[in-house]
């Protein structure tokens, strides 16, 4: 019996797994890490903001919502996609995209579906 609920349980989550598709122009919100930095949104090192003109508050990025400009797949098998922000700014001033790996973001809680 125990072996039937575990292969149940891990097939809903295979299912669930399959549900989180994400298409190119799916909207998103940037949420709040559980860490002090955001570990799989890949923002730019504070050096590389402030060398482009930008002021590198990790903070200011909470809320913004975001859209899907492309997906790959890497060969691990993992989806890396480019998101931008929705109204047009750049991210901290000097950064017009931004990648992140989707399922650990979303797992994480950095990014959130809207």
């Amino acid at each position: 019996m125990k072996k039937y609920l575990l292969f149940l349980g891990l097939f809903i989550a295979a299912i669930n797994l399959q549900a989180q598709d994400v298409a190119v122009g799916d909207t998103f919100e940037i949420g709040r890490p559980d860490s002090p930095q955001y570990a799989h949104l890949e923002f730019p090192r504070a050096n590389f903001i402030i060398k482009r003109g930008g002021i590198a508050n990790y903070k200011s990025v909470q809320g913004q919502k975001v859209v899907v400009t492309s997906i790959k797949e890497k060969k691990d098998g993992t989806k890396v996609i480019k998101i931008k922000r929705a109204d047009g700014n750049r991210f901290f001033g000097s950064h017009w995209q931004v990648a992140a790996n989707v399922e650990k973001a979303l797992e994480s809680g950095e990014l959130l579906k809207v």
